[in-house]
């Protein structure tokens, strides 16, 4: 029986040292392109394997970062918010173009994250998607600084510039969605989504929407912000009790799109017309926004830069290199739930 083909095989046939081969393999940008291909080449025709457990004991890395996801409350059983499934298939994407392995599972919320990923040598870094109620997660990251675990949230910056956070500018997709509405002639605003410090996303999205109403110069009606977590469900609920509160409204800002299906829902149950007495906008640009009735006008984040962006900054987290937070431009969607014009309120 033939013997297994070694890295020192590969470093013979290619005359170069076995350090050069092994950098090779992992795509270092150390070894220039012709010297990679060659050696690739090589390994492939002798049937090369990397013994990855012998590989990760020597560098104590195990090319692998995991993904942990919140469990939200869904319509179907996979307790995934609809946003981070295209997030998710963006992060598996660039996770593998950089030659890295992902780990995907629901964060258990346990206190000793790093004993069950880093600490253990299972990731060399992770990635933190959702977070519920973000007073109780705050205290989850603090555990994660204080054992020195590589990892980058999606989401608001946070209070303390240590945790690293890349998201979308929740202010500036507010502002636009805002903006466009008063555009169409709407005047009296409502807003659908908890805009307390337990959300930081929505409540950045609302003062963004709070800014167009200013500097337009709207009245803002506190009794028409109406707390809803982001389900259809919760979105439903706040319109019927924004409707029983029987303030006077044509326009709807929904702090997510799963939320502004469900108020679309409720509004029609009431007879009320979507966009001709009520626009509504949503925030995400999921794929049922395009599908709802009528479709959806929403703001898009990039979730495929997005993936890129944070798996790259986890990388240099890990590298040792200099990384900061970052925050992504949204674009408007405009779909039929707003209309084109609007005969404004007297």
């Amino acid at each position: 029986m033939a013997s297994k083909a070694t890295s020192i095989d590969i470093a013979y046939r290619a005359g170069v040292s076995q350090s050069t081969v092994s950098r090779a393999l992992r795509n270092s940008p150390l070894v220039n392109l012709e010297t990679r291909q060659r050696i690739q080449a090589i390994a492939k025709e002798l049937n090369y394997k990397v013994d990855k457990n012998a590989s990760n004991l020597r560098t104590q890395n195990s090319h692998t970062l995991a993904l942990l996801l919140c469990e939200d409350p869904t319509n179907d059983d996979s307790l995934i918010n609809p946003f981070f499934l295209s997030m998710l298939g963006s992060i598996t994407r660039a996770t593998a173009q950089q030659g890295y392995d992902l780990l995907v599972s629901f964060q258990q919320l346990s206190s000793d994250w790093h004993a069950d990923y880093e600490d253990s040598n299972k990731a060399d870094g992770i990635i933190l998607l959702g977070y519920g109620d973000y007073m109780d997660y705050e205290q989850k990251l603090e555990k994660l600084l204080a054992q020195h675990t590589h990892f980058v949230i999606w989401g608001a910056e946070h209070n303390n510039k240590s945790v690293l956070s890349i998201g979308c500018d929740n202010h500036q997709g507010g502002l636009i969605a805002t903006e466009h509405l008063i555009s169409l002639g709407r005047k009296a605003f409502a807003f659908l989504g908890d805009a307390s410090s337990h959300s930081p996303e929505f409540r950045d999205r609302y003062l963004g929407h709070l800014k167009a109403l200013q500097t337009a110069g709207l009245s803002v009606v506190a009794e028409r912000q109406i707390s809803a977590i982001s389900t259809e469900s919760a979105g439903y609920d706040a319109a019927m009790a924004l409707m029983e509160k029987g303030l006077m409204f044509d326009a709807i800002f929904a702090a997510s799109d799963l939320i502004a299906i469900g108020a679309i829902r409720a509004l029609k149950e009431k007879g009320i017309l979507v966009p001709e007495q009520v626009a509504v906008v949503g925030y995400d640009d999921i794929p049922v926004a395009s599908f709802a009735n009528p479709p959806l006008t929403t703001i898009k984040q990039n979730t495929q830069l997005a993936g890129e962006i944070l798996v790259e900054s986890l990388l240099k987290l890990i590298r040792g290199q200099a990384v900061g937070p970052q925050l992504i431009p949204t674009t408007l969607v405009v779909r039929s739930s707003c209309g084109i014009d609007h005969t404004p309120l007297d």
